[in-house]
């Protein structure tokens, strides 16, 4: 079976190692059995231990645990160069470099808990080329993808 390698953001990481349960965990939890690869870029990484410090900083032993026990690959930032060219992607203009990184990793699906930005927006899976949802959208792709590949 192909593997199946999901770009997480900032905030679905984020949840997936502050909470027990949820998509976001089960995710996590898949990439740590190697059933799927977890794609971030390094300003993810950045992202995540600067707000799980601010907000829960005796989690962030754990987080670092969690982080190295999943399969991840982590992959450069865009240049700012690249950024620049793609401005038009999504309205959010912080969040390009994130988009933009996903799409550059060539990923299966970017993983988000922003909405507002990513998801309601449609031309954004459009003209980046990439299928985008929630945690839990992506948990039951992965598992449609899981069960073709069992019965095949």
């Amino acid at each position: 079976m192909p593997e199946l390698v999901l770009f997480l953001d900032s905030s679905a990481l984020i949840a997936g190692i502050i909470s027990s349960r949820g998509a976001s965990r089960a995710l996590l939890l898949l990439g740590e059995d190697e059933k799927i690869v977890i794609a971030v870029s390094e300003q993810v990484i950045t992202e995540v231990e600067r707000n799980i410090a601010r907000k829960v900083p005796k989690a962030l032993p754990f987080t670092r645990e969690i982080l190295t026990r999943i399969n991840m690959r982590v992959f450069h930032d865009p240049s700012v160069e690249t950024v620049q060219q793609h401005l038009d992607w999504i309205q959010h203009v912080v969040d390009v470099p994130i988009l933009v990184a996903a799409a550059q990793a060539d990923v299966d699906y970017l993983v988000t808990l922003n909405t507002r930005h990513f998801i309601d927006d449609p031309k954004v899976a459009q003209v980046s080329g990439l299928r985008i949802g929630t945690p839990g959208d992506a948990l039951a792709w992965v598992r449609e993808q899981l069960n073709k590949a069992t019965f095949r």
